[in-house]
């Protein structure tokens, strides 16, 4: 690609699961294997650099991260360096976020200083199930602070998982901690933080749609299941109220976007609203309207409100 003007759509939901640069880890092929089983195929492994292609061939760009678990479960973490160096030679198609257990407390905020200041990343992913933490817990405040006076997105996962589905006990993973309600006191305590919820959030779906209508600084992210499995009233709020809080995302490589954007067009959202969803809405999330290299290429629909129902 060019520039942003050629871009289509932005994935802001993609995970970076190979490593260059570690060895096989045992708890992540334990957890993979369960997960290709529970979607029943066989899941992708690509590395970064390939990952990046994969979107370039698209026309498309990609927010990309990793899941820190690694006091949770054990599972050796790709690092958040790794992610924005790689994510750095492809710049063109690759926003990098980090993630960091929010339990660490300190040292986290100072990770998280150090990844904005010399690593360029452009916000953070969370996934409370796998961590094992709620998102409202003070615990975690040292590092929303930090986002939060950058001025960075936050993503925090919503909903069941498909991480350790139908392995013993879960694989340990507990689904309460992913409930979007607590999301609720973490937009009041900090309204400065953009707070993206990810996924359509079975069995919380309308929690989450009533803490995006509530609250201006929350976002939906509309990744992890395939458009044709959406609700109702998901598709109801993402053409009307929340048009403009709508986001693309895949979940890739669970699902791959071109599965996600074929099935979208199946499910009756509204021609006017698509590139809002697409490419819009995350462009004004990201800033990228006001990057001195990008801004001047965009043209965007104007937000709009039709208020509440």
């Amino acid at each position: 690609m060019t520039g942003i003007n050629q871009v289509v759509a932005i994935d802001i939901h993609t995970h970076a699961t190979v490593s260059t640069r570690n060895a096989p880890d045992e708890v992540a092929i334990a957890f993979d294997t369960a997960m290709a089983a529970y979607f029943k195929e066989k899941m992708p492994r690509p590395t970064i650099a390939e990952t990046a292609e994969y979107y370039r061939e698209r026309n498309m760009m990609a927010v990309i991260f990793t899941v820190d678990t690694e006091r949770a479960n054990g599972q050796v973490r790709i690092s958040n360096e790794e992610v924005a160096e790689e994510a750095a030679k492809h710049q063109d198609v690759l926003i990098p976020f980090a993630s960091i257990d929010p339990l660490r407390g300190k040292m986290g905020a100072r990770e998280a200083r150090r990844l904005i200041k010399d690593f360029g990343v452009r916000g953070f992913k969370f996934h409370p199930s796998q961590q094992e933490f709620y998102p409202n817990e003070r615990r975690a405040f040292d590092l929303y602070e930090v986002i939060a006076e950058a001025g960075l997105p936050a993503i925090f996962h919503s909903g069941q998982t498909g991480v350790g589905a139908r392995m013993r006990g879960g694989g340990g993973v507990r689904l309460k901690y992913s409930d979007p309600m607590f999301l609720d006191d973490v937009a009041v305590d900090f309204p400065d933080m953009p707070i993206i919820i990810a996924h359509p959030s079975f069995p919380w779906q309308e929690n989450a749609l009533a803490v995006a209508t509530h609250k201006p600084n929350v976002y939906i992210d509309l990744s992890g299941w395939s458009p044709k499995y959406f609700p109702q009233i998901l598709i109801q709020y993402a053409n009307t109220i929340l048009k403009d809080k709508m986001l693309f995302g895949s979940d890739f490589p669970v699902i791959t976007p071109d599965r996600w954007l074929e099935d979208f067009e199946t499910i009756g959202i509204r021609d006017e609203v698509k590139p809002l969803i697409l490419r819009d809405n995350a462009i004004r999330l990201l800033g990228l309207d006001k990057d001195p290299v990008f801004g001047r290429y965009i043209r965007l629909q104007p937000p709009t409100n039709d208020g509440c129902c």
